[in-house]
């Protein structure tokens, strides 16, 4: 029997990937790895230095400043710590969305931060999400799910967590950043946003969170 298992879930930008992974791995026992938060964590660094998170030499410059840590507090969450303070709040910020989607095309920021994200998995049984988790990060992992949802399902989704988090913003401006993000992340050169050739490709377009845990839950534990 392995030690430890990885769980790869990859898909576009509010599918509910962190959602989902965050609670199946609490069901599961397995330690969550949000890794759209540490690319946030480099994003947000670049949005307070004033940098232009497009330009590519510039961020890159600024990687060598970079301190950061996760770390699991009593709340049981992933907190993000950059150069010492705690930034979980802050990079979820709406601003914030945009400035992670750009980073992370920059083929040195991915190479920053990969042995971060593959030293968890080879300590821990872990569920792990972003873009190119299966393809890249955790290419061995031994279940892959590919979720999705339409654009138009996950911009609302969007809207009501931003304001039950107290930040509201109007529907129209989430659909057309998500569909900007979209096509970002389709179309960049580094690890574009696709699903694994092995991986399990579910669509929760009109799912209620329950059912999408449980067909997830389920395919998970028909892989293990």
């Amino acid at each position: 029997m392995k030690e430890h298992y990885a769980v790869a879930i990859d898909g576009p930008s509010g599918a509910g990937k962190s959602t989902l992974a965050r609670a199946l791995a609490k069901e599961l026992g397995f330690v969550y790895v949000d890794t759209g938060a540490i690319y946030r964590s480099v994003g947000y660094y670049a949005y307070q230095r004033g940098i232009d998170p497009a330009d590519g030499a510039a961020v890159e410059a600024l990687l060598p400043e970079i301190q950061l840590e996760m770390v699991y507090r009593e709340d049981g969450l992933q907190h993000m710590i950059l150069n010492g303070e705690d930034v979980t709040k802050e990079i979820r910020l709406p601003e914030i969305s945009m400035y992670a989607s750009r980073v992370s095309a920059i083929p040195a920021v991915r190479a920053f931060l990969m042995d971060m994200q593959r030293d968890m998995a080879r300590t821990h049984s872990v569920i792990m999400d972003g873009r190119d988790i299966g393809t890249v990060v955790l290419p061995q992992a031994d279940v892959k799910l590919f979720l999705t949802a339409s654009a138009e399902d996950r911009a609302r989704r969007r809207c009501l967590e931003l304001e039950e988090r107290g930040t509201p913003e109007p529907y129209e401006k989430l659909l057309e950043e998500m569909q900007e993000r979209d096509r970002n992340d389709a179309s960049r050169s580094a690890a574009p946003l696709r699903p694994a050739e092995d991986a399990v490709i579910l669509d929760t377009t009109g799912n209620t969170f329950q059912q999408s845990f449980d067909l997830l839950l389920q395919t998970i534990k028909e892989r293990l």
